[in-house]
């Protein structure tokens, strides 16, 4: 019988250490957290002024609890949870619960699961850190502070169910004023001009076009067709070649950051998809531990390294490096995130796993080459009839270095290979060049880009803001919420203009070129917005940017044992709790930004535009009519900044009734929370891409017809109390309208009794149903 018990916090994790640990050693799981503060209620002790907080276990770990307590028993305990805070707080939650012996209790941490690691750690144990806990109880009780405190303020003042946070919400005010940037750019346009000559000297292997270019552009298309008449019948003469050697280093090995933004911008990856699947790569210890802002590599690491390099590409790729952490406030691990074993270029798993395998040993590989060597050669071009010159630069690859195994993306990267070469024509000083043409193109500025989940990381991590455990569910979050949205933007045609010089003569022509298209991008929702701008208008200490930042510098200090943790609570809570009270007296209608449009001509009620319960709509009367006030919602393309009386009237005209069924019930068409749709009796049908406004009687019913059939191929069996048996996404259920029961696999659906259907409803249980328990 096994003499040690290590407990882990994921099954997947318990997995791998037990084939590296011996027959002494027993592994469970705790399937992550076994203690948090309670989902309803503050329960933290702020009329002392200790900010205590109160845990308990919740009811779905007290099974798993018992069965720790009971294999604990009379063993030496080996707390085994991840190396960072977070992991310092389960450990610390897991000796309380199980009331483990102080004596009988090591702590052990490691950031790979490897033999030899575990046995490092195994021959290396300590106590349970409790800066380390402090400093992440700190965090959850401030967290629950800001969210509870702030929260029931935006319930009142502008809509139930929403939310805010420390962390999140500064995330979308980030978001929002990118967006607000955005939209208050005024975009200039200049003109760029390029040449290309002719040169008949081309080979299979060099151009036989060289391309060049003006250094400077041009504000209006007068200076630059001036230009172009300057350059009819002028000598293009190459006045100067200069050849410089350049050289380019790798990346730093991967951080949580940098693995995220890779990922995103090489495989696709949102933020979530890649923690999660460098989670399963971790427990299964094919990486290193995937939270940390470390960039260190350990010695053996770097020797792996250099031995492979050697072994895959020769000596000269090798050039061990040792790169240093920029991060002041680093701390979630020791070393950047690796393969554990570098001859392993490749993995055999998930698609998704492979691939950030892949990702992670090429970058790892690439940060311990040589740099790659370059050639770079400009050609200054003089022209007989300015002084203005023409550039033309090239690039020519003399040793790949690195380049061989990786090169890092950028998030404005055009798809360019770095290892092709960007090779100049061979031409020499004094040559004289041949005008093939010289064109001025319409160029326009940009605004700043929106973000994308990499970018906003990035972003992040440069303004302080979280720390590597808390970026993805900060994403997640802010999206979950309804005040992020993450998608695709259509471009719009715009017109510019393009002045061509050949042949001593000037031609302009108008072309087009969409522009403005956008890809995963991360948009603002108005409700984002709203919520946004009231926080940010009454809540000013705690949605400051360098608030939030200043606060990770205290968690710091607090696990560094140089702060106490309820202090620098004590100190954070006195002068934000006034704001909450003083955040009272702001009306309602201030808060959910409520703009008077006009009045209705017909009945000389006020028209309103304003948040609310499903996002931005209009409002017909005030609450104090004598019949209720009329509401209808803004259209997807509608901004309540934007719209006007005219466009709000219209919005009341829905429902519009367009016609009645084969059974002559009415068909009505409005506009929900989820889009277009008709309505009769009781059933509500999607019309998503049609128009409410315009939809006809014929194609009313036609989507009618397809909704009955589908309801008829999802219907097994319907009695006559109400109970149905259906075809669900995940199979076939039995359902009441109230409860939901699972069919036992041994149970034919079309054939199920009343009877049995309704104990298996019985016995089923009820929607949401939660207990928790205190400890």
């Amino acid at each position: 019988m096994a003499k040690n018990l290590v407990i882990v916090e994921s099954p997947a994790k318990a997995k791998t250490i037990e084939k590296y640990l011996g027959k002494d050693f027993e592994v469970k799981s705790s399937l992550g957290h076994i203690r948090d503060l309670p989902s309803k209620g503050m329960s933290i002790d702020i009329k002392n002024g200790t900010f205590e907080p109160t845990y308990e276990i919740s009811e779905d770990k007290t099974k798993v609890v018992s069965e720790l307590r009971k294999a604990a028993k009379d063993k030496t305990v080996w707390l085994a949870s991840d190396e960072d805070r977070e992991g310092e707080a389960i450990a610390w939650h897991l000796s309380i619960a199980l009331k483990l012996d102080e004596k009988k209790t090591k702590r052990i941490v490691f950031h790979e699961i490897t033999k030899s690691a575990l046995e490092e750690a195994v021959a290396h144990p300590r106590h349970i850190d409790k800066n380390l806990v402090d400093a992440q109880q700190a965090r959850r009780v401030l967290d629950r502070l800001v969210g509870y405190e702030v929260s029931p303020v935006l319930w009142k003042k502008i809509r139930t169910g929403l939310s805010a946070g420390r962390v999140q919400s500064v995330a979308v005010r980030i978001i929002v004023e990118r967006e607000q940037e955005i939209e208050g750019f005024e975009s200039t346009s200049s003109f760029k001009v390029t040449a290309e000559f002719d040169l008949s000297s081309g080979t299979a292997t060099a151009p036989s076009l060289l391309r060049a270019e003006l250094p400077e552009k041009f504000k209006t298309e007068k200076e630059a067709h001036e230009f172009l008449k300057k350059c009819v019948g002028a000598e293009f003469e190459v006045s100067d070649l200069e050849t410089k050697p350049a050289k380019r280093s790798p990346a730093a090995p991967f951080t949580t950051s940098t693995l995220q933004q890779e990922a995103s911008r090489k495989l696709g990856f949102s933020v979530k998809q890649t923690m999660m699947t460098a989670q399963r790569l971790y427990e299964a210890g094919k990486i290193t531990y995937m939270r940390t802002d470390s960039v260190n590599l350990s010695n053996q690491a770097l020797s792996q390294a250099a031995k492979e390099i050697e072994k895959k590409f020769g000596k000269k790729y090798v050039q061990t490096r040792k790169y240093k952490t920029k991060s002041a406030g680093a701390q979630e691990a020791h070393e950047a995130i690796r393969p554990t074993n570098l001859s392993q270029d490749t993995i055999s798993g998930d698609s998704g796993q492979e691939r950030l395998y892949n990702l992670i040993w090429k970058r790892t590989i690439a940060s311990q080459m040589a740099e790659a060597e370059l050639e770079r050669t400009t050609a200054t071009i003089k022209i007989s009839t300015t002084d203005r010159t023409l550039s033309a630069q090239g690039e020519v690859i003399k040793f790949d270095g690195f380049l061989k195994v990786y090169f890092e993306s950028t998030d404005d990267d055009s798809g360019t290979n770095p290892l092709e070469d960007k090779m100049l024509p061979p031409i020499k000083v004094g040559q004289e060049l041949k005008l093939d043409h010289m064109q001025a193109r319409q160029t326009y500025a940009r605004p700043p880009a929106r973000y994308t989940e990499a970018s906003l990381v990035k972003k992040m991590e440069e303004m302080g803001i979280g720390r590597p455990s808390t970026y993805a569910p900060t994403i997640s979050t802010i999206q979950d919420r309804g005040y992020i949205e993450k998608g695709d933007r259509e471009g719009r045609q715009r017109f510019f203009t393009v002045l061509v010089l050949k042949k001593d003569k000037i031609e302009s022509d108008e072309q087009s070129e969409i522009t403005g298209a956008e890809r995963a991008k991360l948009f603002p929702t108005e409700m984002g917005e709203v919520v946004n701008d009231f926080l940010v208008k009454n809540f000013s200490n705690v949605l400051d940017y360098n608030f939030t930042a200043r606060v990770e510098e205290e968690f710091d200090r607090v696990a560094e044992g140089k702060e106490k943790w309820n202090r620098m609570i004590s100190d954070f809570y006195e002068p934000f709790h006034k704001e909450v009270k003083k955040s009272e007296d702001v009306s309602r209608e201030e808060a959910s930004q409520m703009r008077e449009l006009g009045k209705d001509p017909e009945t000389k009620k006020p028209i309103f535009v304003r948040i609310g319960r499903f996002g931005p709509m209009v409002q017909m009367g005030t609450k104090d009519d004598e019949e209720k006030p009329r509401f209808a919602s803004l259209l997807p393309n509608q901004k309540m900044e934007e719209v006007t009386l005219e466009e709000a009237l219209e919005l009341f005209k829905l429902p519009r009734s367009v016609g009645k069924t084969e059974e002559g019930e009415e068909i009505t068409t409005n506009f929900g929370r989820f889009g277009p749709y008709i309505k009769f009796g009781s059933t509500f049908v999607s019309i998503k891409p049609e128009d409410p406004f315009t939809i006809t009687h014929k194609k009313a019913l036609e989507l009618i017809a397809e909704k009955k059939k589908q309801e008829a191929e999802k219907n097994i069996q319907i009695f006559d109390n109400g109970i149905k048996v259906l075809n669900g996404r995940y199979g076939p259920y039995i359902t009441d309208g109230k409860k939901n029961a699972k069919i036992p696999k041994d149970k034919e659906p079309k054939k199920l009794t009343l009877a049995e259907c309704e104990k298996l409803l019985k016995d089923a249980p009820a929607k949401g149903s939660r207990r928790r328990f205190k400890k």
